[in-house]
């Protein structure tokens, strides 16, 4: 299969703004190749992909960057800049995509979906978000009418954002586990991973870490300055060690020193990628029951779940985190999150996103 891959236009891969969409892009890039498919993928300029990846046929696009939809109001309109990056993202993809069988976008924006309906090439969707955005949603609804195969998603309750999506196609997410050392370090400190951002929850963490008078170690890129002075603020001095935005092979080798990952999200996260990764370390986690969190971890198996927002229950659980046997939280993302289980679904999904759109259109 020949498959054309739109990255986000958020920023370029490898700076951290597009969150869990750069890891998921390079994960499936490297599983693909590893199928014996041809991908071309086309990204922001600066992008570079992970090792695993390099094979893959990468094509620079310049332009201004969108503003992500969790950072606007619900029932903003649509804005595409003049010298818009998706814009020219979208244009190259369709170039290259006429000596191939597939498009596959990234992106949760308005255009690469209402192309969809527009153009003679099969375009698939991965959605990497619940619904943040009225006209995305009413756009999503009206392409899924006639193409209800196109849209997949990475868990159950992120496809629920979506209520007129019938039998959702839930793909989860995978990891080259190659890339994750397990680790026993029941006696490590603190972590925490995610863009510092208010839908993230920081601040409960670190509420957690200064009641118990230990330093909570975060690592992501630092999207809203004023939010992070905040916490600061907020707590003992100390209490956070900003570690920054790492790259794959630096991270989990500090994140899988921690005894615990505590994840707080205040939003519904599509699926939960550091989750995940602290999982493939052998970390356990502390999270609430909320968003594609509450999917992946195995309560009292491989972690905790306790209701949205109650911090004193994040304290109770992380009192018996020794309790979890770290080995079952690695046997989890390898019986149910490789990069090999992830791959395979995408492409049965794709295979059937081709075919429908060939009967569709009497190919």
């Amino acid at each position: 299969m020949n498959i054309v891959l739109i990255s986000t236009p958020i920023g370029f891969l490898g700076s951290g703004k597009g969150g869990g969409v750069e890891l998921t892009l390079n994960s499936l890039v490297s599983g693909l190749l590893a199928k014996g498919h041809t991908v071309d993928v086309v990204a922001p300029k600066n992008s570079k992909l992970l090792e695993t990846s390099k094979k893959a046929n990468i094509h620079f696009v310049e332009g201004e960057e969108q503003k992500s939809w969790q950072h606007r109001d619900y029932y903003s309109a649509v804005c595409i800049p003049d010298n818009s990056l998706l814009s020219g993202m979208i244009e190259k993809a369709i170039a290259i995509a006429k000596k191939s069988d597939i498009i596959l976008n990234f992106s949760y924006d308005w255009l690469p979906i209402w192309m969809t309906l527009n153009i003679n090439i099969p375009i698939a969707h991965i959605i990497s978000m619940g619904s943040e955005s009225s006209v995305i949603s009413n756009l999503i609804s009206n392409v899924y009418s006639k193409y209800p195969r196109n849209f997949a998603f990475h868990s159950k309750i992120q496809a629920s954002d979506y209520p007129f999506i019938k039998n959702p196609i839930i793909i989860g997410n995978g990891f080259k586990l190659d890339n994750y050392i397990f680790q026993d370090c029941k006696d490590g400190p603190l972590g925490w991973v995610g863009r510092v951002a208010p839908e993230k929850g920081l601040e409960d963490a670190a509420y957690v870490a200064n009641a118990i008078g230990e330093k909570l170690n975060v690592w992501g890129i630092v999207q809203d300055e004023s939010y992070a002075k905040k916490i600061e603020e907020l707590f003992s001095q100390g209490t956070i060690e900003w570690r920054g935005f790492l790259e794959t092979e630096q991270l989990q080798k500090e994140l899988g020193t921690c005894r615990a990952l505590l994840n707080t999200p205040k939003w519904n996260e599509a699926y939960g990628n550091v989750v995940v990764e602290a999982l493939a370390c052998g970390v356990p986690v502390v999270t609430y029951k909320r968003g594609g969190p509450s999917e992946i971890i195995q309560h009292g198996k491989t972690g905790y779940l306790t209701k949205p927002d109650d911090k004193e229950s994040l304290l109770s659980y992380l009192n018996i985190i020794d309790k979890i046997d770290r080995k079952n939280c690695r046997k989890w993302v390898e019986d149910n999150a490789s990069s090999n289980i992830f791959t395979s679904k995408v492409v049965n999904w794709l295979n059937t996103v081709i075919k429908e759109y060939q009967f569709k259109n009497h190919i």
